[in-house]
């Protein structure tokens, strides 16, 4: 492997000249297109993600990645449900993403990313066939990355920021189930897919920007808030993504009147405005043209059975909930399962809001910042 590559640029097309490399061998190839930095810096925080996903659960990962942040991550039985699952946590935010796959990507799994809007992946390897699919994919310019899956970083890591250069201990903290042991709410029984969820929600929100809360269903996470500087916003903006997540899957939506010839995009974005409130009169002028005949919205009624339909959710944050709104937005989108540092002055509240909602929450005593 060689021990420095050009970019095409850096974070910005005028950021020019850019480059990766290493003092060693660098701990991947480009087996097709051309990579800019953002695309690495979403390739190799992926990677980590769903290589540690693998090693926590024992199954397939897949990650949908998007300016240095998961868009959606899942474990399944095989690589080609895995990345399903995790392209449709966020299909709307998955637009152009990095693919992540914990195994040799196979031809199934190739023909699944064939059909998306991607600009790019990374996996240990590719079967012959699937490689051949994937190099044909933007007219031959998708960029396939394949890593070294025996590669280890050191343990201290560097960047640079404005000539100066900061250096810290890599995160090589482990999560695991250990985590999960010292259960604070009065209710303390957390069966094993709660386990599992909430396992890997923490290693999801390892490789998300900060603040940032997510919740996890079946092995999926479904609604990530990343990014923002107050930890409601991210437990309000989580929430509404799982729950545009499980109204996506109302068999109101699922039988939408969709035009025929719409593209994938413009079909995950027609289901989005089915869905949304907000929209502006020309935004719904523009939306009505995606249906062959305009659909009945969903009723107010309809909208709070069937979020109370979805089965209990798994909550997780990356730093300590400092307000008891936090479970309150949580449990309100259907969360019952949740784990978190704790560490706040007001831990108390937020221990008394998980007992009058019947939840069960367990403090991690370990933060994830992620910058």
């Amino acid at each position: 492997m060689p021990k420095e590559i050009g970019l095409r640029y850096g974070l910005n097309p005028h950021q020019r000249p850019a480059r990766a490399f290493t003092s060693g061998e660098l701990p991947f190839v480009v087996r097709n297109g051309a990579p800019g930095m953002i695309n690495l810096l979403d390739a190799l925080n992926a990677w980590q993600l769903v290589r540690e996903l693998r090693q926590a659960t024992g199954q397939p990962a897949a990650a949908s990645f998007k300016h240095v942040s998961p868009a959606g991550s899942a474990v399944a039985a095989d690589l080609a449900s895995a990345y399903e699952r995790a392209r449709g946590a966020d299909r709307v935010s998955s637009f152009g993403d990095v693919a992540a796959f914990s195994d040799t990507v196979d031809e199934r799994t190739a023909n699944v990313l064939r059909r998306e809007v991607s600009d790019g992946c990374i996996a240990p390897g590719y079967d012959p066939k699937a490689f051949e699919i994937l190099s044909k994919k933007k007219d031959g310019g998708y960029l396939v990355l394949e890593i070294d899956p025996s590669y280890e970083p050191g343990p201290i890591e560097t960047r640079d920021v404005f000539g100066v250069t900061l250096e810290q201990r890599r995160n090589d903290h482990v999560i695991d189930a250990s985590l999960l042991r010292n259960v604070v709410t009065a209710e303390t029984s957390l069966p094993e897919h709660a386990r599992r969820d909430l396992i890997a929600g923490l290693i999801t929100l390892k490789y998300t920007q900060s603040n940032s809360v997510a919740f996890a269903l079946d092995g999926t996470v479904i609604g990530i808030g990343a990014g923002q500087q107050s930890r409601i916003h991210c437990t309000r903006l989580a929430a509404q993504k799982a729950e545009l997540w499980w109204l996506r899957q109302h068999p109101r939506v699922l039988d939408l009147p969709l035009r025929a010839d719409l593209s994938r995009p413009e079909r995950d974005n027609a289901v989005d405005g089915f869905l949304r409130d907000d929209l502006t009169p020309p935004e719904l002028a523009a939306w009505r043209t995606a249906f062959d005949r305009e659909p009945a919205r969903l009723s107010a009624d309809e909208r709070r059975d069937w979020l109370e339909s979805i089965a209990p959710l798994s909550y997780v944050s990356d730093a300590f909930l400092p307000f008891r709104d936090n479970v309150d937005r949580a449990r309100a989108a259907g969360a019952k399962y949740v784990a978190q540092p704790g560490g706040s002055a007001r831990d108390a509240d937020v221990v008394a809001a998980c007992d009058e909602h019947g939840m069960v929450m367990a403090f991690t005593g370990l933060r994830l910042f992620h910058h």
